[in-house]
This record gives structure tokens, sequence and C-alpha cells, in this order.
């Protein structure tokens, strides 16, 4: 192995690179496309970094939601936080095993391991008071009229007819087990954690822990893991090549470095839209600015090259 880094860096690999557009999310697709998505992955952990990974769920706790509906008739229907567990275990596993098989073909004798995380929220966070993160399937009408009585859920109409549920993003105050991550990184092992943004809870007044019917932005988690466990660099993997500006136009423009000042006043201008790029860029500007030295946006493809500064988007101080 070679020893050309020592720093901790955080892959905060997107839902969608393991459920891929215009798949039907089978376990076998998957598979593949987890094996796909590791390549930069290894790129880092041979060049001597410690890596830890994070990703998202979005397509995945969809389809949990999705199945419980179907079977809602003959089994309870789970609240939105075990299904992130879920989904944080299965998912957690394909990588796990996938990222051994692929260490273990470049001989690299390195532990992996999957941490189910906990991530403190304030339930007083004003997200609760206007929701708009949606979550699983569509609805017709009547069944949202159905489930706005029967479950108290908001709904929200869509643009072309239908319905979602939408669940608040609060957020993220603290991940529980940083302490624990930060040991099992220290101990040599490659981490994977926080899926989905990890589980929201609460904690009353006498520090007891429940949970929260919410959702938490991954590269927000991601941003806030990094600094509680001193991470030098946060990579934002997703599915373009960096951040443009302009981007839905013939005059886009890729922005290859990008100070923490530009970042805000691109964001505060609406290049970056809330719906997009704009969790990413507030992730990495949240970053730097607690500490880490660069964050970096980039394709999936393009991990090992974005790192080395060659590919992606670059944010610093």
């Amino acid at each position: 192995m070679s020893a050309e880094s020592s720093e901790l860096i955080i892959i905060a690999l997107g839902g969608n690179a393991i459920a891929a557009a215009g798949q039907i999310g089978s376990i076998e697709e998957q598979f593949e496309n987890t094996r796909r998505s590791l390549k930069g992955v290894v790129q880092c952990i041979e060049k001597g970094y410690n890596v830890v990974i994070t990703h998202g769920n979005g397509p995945q706790v969809g389809a949990a939601l999705l199945r419980a509906e179907m079977a809602s008739e003959k089994v309870p229907v789970n609240p939105l936080g075990i299904l992130v567990a879920e989904t944080e275990g299965t998912m957690g596993y394909m990588i796990q095993q996938s990222l051994m098989n692929a260490l273990q073909s470049v001989n690299l004798k390195k532990s992996v391991i999957t941490l189910i995380s906990q991530v403190l929220v304030d339930p007083d966070d004003d997200a609760f008071d206007k929701p708009t993160k949606p979550i699983g399937p569509e609805y017709d009408e009547w069944e949202a009229i159905k489930f706005r009585d029967e479950r108290n859920w908001i709904l929200i109409e869509n643009s072309h007819g239908k319905y979602r549920r939408v669940v608040a993003s609060p957020a993220p105050l603290e991940i529980l087990e940083a302490d624990v991550i930060e040991h099992l990184v220290e101990s040599g092992m490659v981490v994977i954690t926080a899926g989905g943004g990890g589980i929201p809870v609460k904690k009353d007044k006498q520090g007891i822990i429940d949970g929260v019917d919410a959702v938490i932005d991954k590269d927000l988690a991601s941003s806030l893991l990094g600094k509680e466990i001193n991470a030098s660099i946060l990579v934002l993997a997703t599915a373009v090549d960096g951040v443009y500006l302009n981007y839905d136009t013939q005059g886009r423009e890729l922005l290859r470095k990008l100070s923490v000042e530009d970042a805000k006043r691109f964001l505060e201008v609406g290049h970056f839209p809330s719906g997009s790029m704009g969790p990413k860029v507030e992730a990495a500007i949240e970053f730097v600015e607690n500490g880490g030295d660069r964050a970096i946006i980039c394709s999936v493809e393009e991990i090992m090259s974005a790192v080395s500064g060659k590919k992606g988007t670059e944010i610093t101080i």
C-alpha cells in the first residue's frame, strides 16, 4: 500500500449511485451499481487515505415505504426512522461486502464495518412547521385524503396531479456515535455510517433518546460527521461532474475552484437550487468553515481524480 497520505476523507455516495435511474431497483442491480461506485474508494485507500463512507437512501427508503403500504393490511406500517435504520443496514451490507471483495482483488488487507448511526435533531427546528421533503410513492387524490385523515400525514400535489407525503428535514446537530466512528478509524478500519443522513432522534431533559419522524440530508450529516471526527476532506459524489453556473442552459459553466465566499454568493442568487445542488454546496461550505481543508463535489466515476485535483469542483476557504 502507498503511504502518500494518512488524511481522513469522508466519501458520501448518493443513493442513486446504488439504485440507478431507469432500473427496477433489484438487489442484483444494486450490487452491480455498488461495485462500480467503489472504484474511487478503493483508489483512495490504495493511496493511504483513511476512509469513512456515507451514503444516501432516497430510492431505497421510497421502495421500503411502498412495500409497507402494500402490506399494510397484513402487518403494521413501521415509522420512518425504522425504515431509515433498515436501509442503513441493508445498504451498508451491500457496500461492505462489495468493498471487502474489491480490496481483496487488489491485495489490500483492510477491515470494513457498517455502523448504524443516530443523529440528534432539535424537535423545535423550524423544519417541523413546514415539512418539504417528499418521500415514498405517489398517491391519487382520494388516497391522499385518506392518509391525511387516518395517519395525519402532510401530502402535497406535484406538477402532474399526484400527491406525495412530505416530512421535515431538520438540521443535524450531533452524530451520537461519532466517538465510536473515530475510534474505529483510528484502529485502521473503513467505516460505513450515517446512511440516509442517519436516524433522526431527539433527547429529553433526562437525556433519554427517542426517534423522530423526519429525514436528514445526507450531505449535511456527512459534513457534520467530518467536523466531529476531524476529517480533512469531504467528497460529495453525485451524478454530475461538478458544480455549474447556469446548469440548465447552453451557456453553463463548470466551476473547478470555488471559494466559500463565492459559493455563498452564487447560492444566494439561486444558481444552486434547493432540490439539486444546493444542499451539497451548503454542506461543503459548512465543512470547510468548520475546519475541513477542502470539500469536493464530483461524479462517482471520478472520485480519485477529483481528490487529486484533476476533476470535480473543489471548495476551500
